[in-house]
């Protein structure tokens, strides 16, 4: 028995359920045991303003974290109607794209009415010879045969079919060392001129305009248009601008170097000028 009352815990325990008993008989006012009331709360003040200050920082510690939880499920919310808005914003950025590309060629449409007009995808670019050919996803089953000219949704030059096979056809392009257009200086005073693929430029994208007439004035900034002649081409797609006139010893040997209207580096669309029955196809480019 007495190592019961030996033991710390015992003993702390004994005056924990004296005061809790002291405390619940002092409650009533009427009690006579008040007096033990004071001897026991005021010793107990300190004691109890520390559990309560501890209680509530534990309940503000809980509360920041019940917080910390429903701004996480703001954010989520919130992260979720960004992504769909952003979601939301490319697909209109999309659909303006097309939409865009559908004015063009109704333009396209409107400008050569004798041809039917084929949009189509690149689905193939050899990388070492991206600037020369690429396959497209039309080919026999929609009519495209060789020699149809390939242009740009803005008018600009891309090139011809060369081949075709029920599902694709292949385009060379107009920097391809193949290619020679019959060009039309579109200014005033202008006139025809070949444009060419050449070696040494169709690594930046250009090609270069030769037999420039000696009365024409060739000038950077002077726009080559198709001239009409030559069977492959209608008149008056744009081939592209003169960025720069080199000359060498004569004037019969300058020639002007050509940035293409067609971005070949960003190009996925393209639309192919099917020949109507009533047009007769003209003799191959010089």
């Amino acid at each position: 028995m007495l190592r019961f009352f030996k033991s710390k815990w015992f003993v702390l325990s004994l005056i924990t359920i004296a005061l809790l008993v002291v405390m619940g008989i002092s409650a009533n006012e009427n009690s006579k045991l008040n007096w033990l009331n004071n001897i026991v709360s005021v010793p107990m003040k300190p004691i109890q303003g520390f559990f309560s200050s501890i209680g509530r920082e534990i309940d503000d510690f809980l509360s920041f974290f019940k917080e910390m939880e429903e701004v996480k499920k703001e954010n989520d919310v919130l992260r979720a109607e960004v992504a769909e808005l952003r979601k939301q914003n490319r697909e209109m950025s999309v659909l303006e794209s097309k939409n865009e590309e559908l004015r063009q060629a109704l333009n396209l449409k409107e400008q050569f009415g004798d041809y039917t007009i084929h949009g189509a995808n690149i689905i193939a670019v050899d990388p070492s010879n991206w600037f020369n050919a690429f396959k497209i996803d039309i080919g026999t089953t929609e009519g495209i045969d060789s020699n149809f000219p390939v242009v740009t949704s803005s008018r600009g030059l891309v090139g011809r079919v060369v081949t075709s096979d029920i599902s694709t056809s292949t385009v060379q392009t107009i920097i391809d060392v193949e290619s020679a257009i019959s060009g039309w200086i579109a200014k005033a005073g202008g006139g025809h001129a070949i444009v060419r693929g050449d070696m040494e430029l169709k690594g930046k994208g250009l090609c270069k305009m030769d037999y420039i007439p000696l009365e024409v004035d060739v000038e950077v900034g002077d726009i080559i248009e198709t001239s009409g002649l030559g069977g492959y081409y209608p008149k008056g797609i744009v081939i592209g601008e003169v960025i720069e006139v080199r000359k060498s010893n004569s004037e019969l040997d300058r020639y002007a170097i050509i940035q293409p209207a067609a971005d070949f580096k960003r190009l996925e669309e393209v639309f192919v000028l099917k020949r109507n029955k009533n047009i007769k196809s003209g003799s191959a480019e010089e």
